[in-house]
């Protein structure tokens, strides 16, 4: 809130007038708060904004004159109490009136003082208000960065990551300098800065989250709520971004180099990190709190069985039986919940696929990292701005079938494409991989059903189950339980059909014996004692499989 006295060209008083938001314009349109007259004066001559760092004026009548004491400007500020300026021969005074209000609640009584030290003694409410300072902070500095940038017309897309970051760090030195003094002790320069460069060049305050190896997702609900998740748990940050606009120009900073985009026409996007982390995101008018990003991450260190092993993901039989199954070219299902671990572990089972053959992999965004040196990577397209050219998985599946591969790995069967997989593992491409949702082996048969019936073929459903059954050799179930831990909890093989009935024969399973003091879930691999159809199929051709890992007592 700040005061604005007017007077005319003889010194005389004309008006003066209370300005209670952040800003207001001057001119001679009937749209602005102070009006003036003359020809010398534009519809809309200056603007004096309230910011944290004091009252700045800006020249916005495009050709006009705007005089601060004496001086043409085309923007000035902070402005002092003395500063005199001149607009078409009229002289104005500008008052901060909250500066004022400040200065004498500071020379209030010292118990009302004393009282306000007790209300923030908290550490918590001391935190709160750091924050607030650093976001605000970081939001005007942003706002005052993005002015020069556009004032220098620097041309950024011509700028490695490097030089920019050295052009923008020089930029922000220069606005921190003449607002130095006004930033609060509290506020920590090298801190401050660091949050501008991040949101004006990478991604925000998400620089540090994706930093830790210890974080595997970060969630935005909203610029002023966000989450993580650490060892399986979830936990709500203190970090915040500056405005709902910073977190969708990070959104859109991300899908930008996909050739992808969101906007109110298409308002989601599933994209990528460079380092193949997962991003999903939405925008108004679907996400009511404003712009809305989820990033699965990917570690730094490529996962092996061993680290399974060691994780007490998996049982040591159970991934040896895993590594044969691969080699010896059986078609293997994925099956798990949302964040249970599927497609880590479709990345660990390609490592068993040899080297000498060509792979072609199938996915909406590009995860998988295979380390073959043969390998094909699809990556389905959404529509553009015309609602065309979309290419969904199942056409990627179809063509990969003409691509001459040894395997195919689709991301995940969502739909139709489970119609295009079976066939394909039907016709030659054995030892393929793929991941679907459900809670259990069963559950994750009727839900190929259901997605073979998507693809709009009115199949009987006894064809359906005879081509899941000829198709898919074993199911791999991945869980999440409580306490953040993901494991293999059965193994199961498709031994063919009975009836119209598919039958299941289970290899392996975990069985929880409990949950600990500290919340973590126990209990124990093991084998089943039954003995898959396929091991006696090698025998015959001439192969001495290893039986021990079907012992139970090995197992337990």
């Amino acid at each position: 809130m700040f005061e604005i006295t007017v007077k005319d060209k003889k010194g005389a008083l004309v008006e003066t007038i209370n300005c209670g938001l952040d800003s207001c314009e001057i001119g001679k349109s009937r749209q602005v708060l102070v009006n003036l007259k003359g020809w010398s004066v534009a519809p809309k001559h200056a603007k004096i904004e309230k910011t944290l760092a004091g009252i700045y004026v800006e020249d916005i009548s495009r050709g006009y004159d705007l005089l601060v004491n004496g001086e043409n400007v085309e923007r000035h500020g902070p402005l002092q109490e003395t500063d005199v300026l001149t607009i078409g021969g009229y002289t104005l005074l500008v008052k901060n009136l909250v500066a004022q209000s400040e200065s004498q609640d500071e020379s209030g009584s010292e118990s009302e003082s004393a009282e306000q030290d007790q209300a923030h003694a908290a550490d918590n409410e001391i935190a709160d208000v750091q924050q607030d300072a650093y976001m605000e902070w970081a939001a005007y500095l942003n706002k005052e960065l993005f002015r020069l940038m556009d004032l220098r017309r620097m041309d950024l897309d011509s700028m490695g990551d490097s030089e920019l970051r050295a052009q923008l760090s020089q930029l922000i030195d220069g606005v921190m300098a003449e607002v130095a003094t006004r930033i609060p002790e509290t506020v920590d320069h090298d801190l401050l800065k660091r949050l501008v460069l991040d949101e004006a060049v990478g991604l925000g305050p998400l620089e540090g989250f994706l930093a830790d190896p210890s974080i595997t997702e970060i969630m935005v609900n909203s610029h002023k709520d966000i989450y993580i998740e650490r060892a399986g748990k979830l936990e709500r940050t203190t970090i915040n971004f500056s405005s709902d606009s910073a977190v969708l120009s990070i959104i859109e900073r991300i899908i930008s180099p996909l050739g992808r985009r969101i906007d109110e026409s298409s308002p989601m996007v599933d994209a990528r990190l460079a380092d193949g982390s997962r991003v999903n995101a939405i925008i108004a008018p679907l996400s009511l709190k404003g712009p809305c990003l989820t990033i699965r991450k990917f570690a730094d260190k490529k996962l092996r069985v061993d680290d399974l092993v060691a994780f007490d993901a998996i049982s040591q039989p159970m991934a040896t039986f895993l590594q044969k199954c691969v080699e010896y070219r059986k078609n293997v299902v994925v099956s798990g919940g949302t964040g249970s671990g599927k497609t880590t572990l479709l990345n660990i089972l390609s490592n068993f696929i040899p080297e000498t053959e060509r792979v072609v992999t199938v996915e909406d965004a590009a995860e998988l990292q295979l380390v073959q040196p043969h390998v094909v990577t699809l990556e389905s397209r959404p529509a553009n701005m015309e609602g065309k050219g979309a290419v969904p998985i199942r056409d990627l599946v179809k063509n990969c079938l003409r691509m001459r591969p040894d395997r195919i790995v689709v991301g995940e069967c969502r739909g139709g494409e489970a119609l295009d997989m079976l066939q394909a593992m039907n016709t030659g491409h054995d030892g393929s991989l793929t991941t679907g949702h459900s809670n259990s082996p069963r559950d994750m048969v009727r839900r190929l059903e259901v997605m073979v019936l998507m693809a709009g073929m009115d199949l009987p459903i006894i064809a359906i189950r005879e081509q899941i059954a000829s198709a898919v050799d074993l199911i791999v179930q991945q869980s999440r339980f409580s306490d953040g831990s993901r494991r293999v909890t059965s193994i199961t093989e498709v031994t063919g059909m009975e009836g119209d009935t598919i039958q299941l024969n289970e290899i392996f399973h975990f069985k929880q014996d409990g949950v600990n003091s500290e919340g973590k879930v126990h209990g124990r691999f093991l084998a089943t004692g039954r003995v898959p159809e396929f091991y006696e199929m090698l025998r015959n051709q001439g192969v001495d499989p290893d039986l021990s890992l079907f012992n139970e007592a090995s197992n337990e």
